[in-house]
């Protein structure tokens, strides 16, 4: 792994570069290279998401003092989702340093996104155990808060599920209904597969590590099946 070529794009030079590698490792990995001498990036990425919220909530505090609970609450779910995680993951390339099974490697879909998006919070709690919170502090400032304008300029906060809804009782007069179809995997790591219905018919599918955002997929792709986004 090239340290140096990581911390360039986080612009941090960590002190334990240990804590970095295992901002890195998949649990898949440690199936495949027990030897590894290092845990996966499971208890970082808890670390990282409440830091991440930490840091989110007090600029949505002090950027929109007008505000109110609930919209800040939405403007957060917003930035520190899969969806917008896994796509600063993305733009900081962190994809080219992950330690992945044979398997995982091979899946490109959603469940590399998730995988993205908690490498990326694994990383953030790396940083606050190796510099510090002004550290973590510095990298979210840098890497995500400055999303906040266009997330709300642009509605954005507006979540999926809630705007389907909307549609679809103005258009159809249906309230949607979601079903689980599917679930799969061990209980630490379900993926889980959702559909959205009108009535008796399927409108979209959605995967997602939990059911709440598989529903929100299957409302995205409901979206954009009816012409509706």
């Amino acid at each position: 792994m090239n340290f140096e070529e990581i911390e360039k794009k986080l612009d941090v030079v960590f002190t334990n570069k240990n804590l970095l590698k295992q901002a890195f490792v998949h649990r898949s990995y440690i199936n495949e290279n027990k030897n590894l001498g290092l845990e996966h990036n499971e208890r970082l990425e808890f670390l990282g998401d409440a830091v991440l919220e930490l840091v989110i909530t007090h600029h949505l505090y002090v950027a929109y003092p007008h505000k109110t609970e609930g919209d800040m609450t939405s403007y957060r779910s917003a930035l520190v989702n899969a969806d917008t995680c896994s796509k600063v993951a993305e733009k900081l390339n962190l994809n080219d340093f992950l330690l992945l099974s044979r398997g995982e490697t091979k899946d490109t879909g959603r469940a590399r996104q998730y995988i993205l998006a908690n490498t990326l919070e694994a990383v953030i709690g790396a940083i606050y155990l190796d510099q510090g919170y002004d550290a973590a502090k510095k990298f979210i400032d840098m890497s995500i808060t400055p999303l906040t304008e266009e997330i709300v300029k642009n509605g954005l906060w507006v979540d999926s599920k809630s705007k389907f809804q909307e549609r679809a009782q103005e258009i159809t007069g249906i309230t949607p209904l979601y079903k689980t179809l599917k679930e799969v995997g061990p209980d630490h790591d379900k993926e889980f597969s959702v559909g959205v219905f009108l009535g008796n018919e399927q409108i979209g599918v959605g995967q997602g590590r939990s059911k709440q955002d598989a529903e929100q997929e299957a409302a995205r792709k409901g979206l954009e099946n009816k012409d509706w986004a």
